[in-house]
């Protein structure tokens, strides 16, 4: 009985060699395939204002002088927790 035999001289070696050339020449193929059948999409650029109009004093100063009304909460706490 033979256990061992050198994959170098039954000619195994040739095989796993065009089996490993095969499988990379096939991923190759289909990363070229879907580079060219995807289409890149075109996307606008979004600009964000970035100038904040800041109010000026006098207009604050107005501004809290309106709201002089005690803050009333829309809800109140419970007095004992469950």
């Amino acid at each position: 009985m033979e256990f061992s035999t050198n994959p170098f001289e039954s000619g195994h070696i040739k095989n796993y060699i065009l089996l490993y050339v095969a499988v990379v020449v096939i991923m190759v193929l289909f990363f070229f395939a879907s580079d060219l059948w995807i289409e890149p999409k075109e996307t606008t650029k979004k600009v964000f204002h970035t100038e904040a109009s800041a109010p000026s004093k006098s207009s604050h100063k107005q501004k809290e002088q309106s709201d002089a009304k005690p803050f009333t909460p829309k809800f109140e706490l419970l007095q004992e927790g469950y």
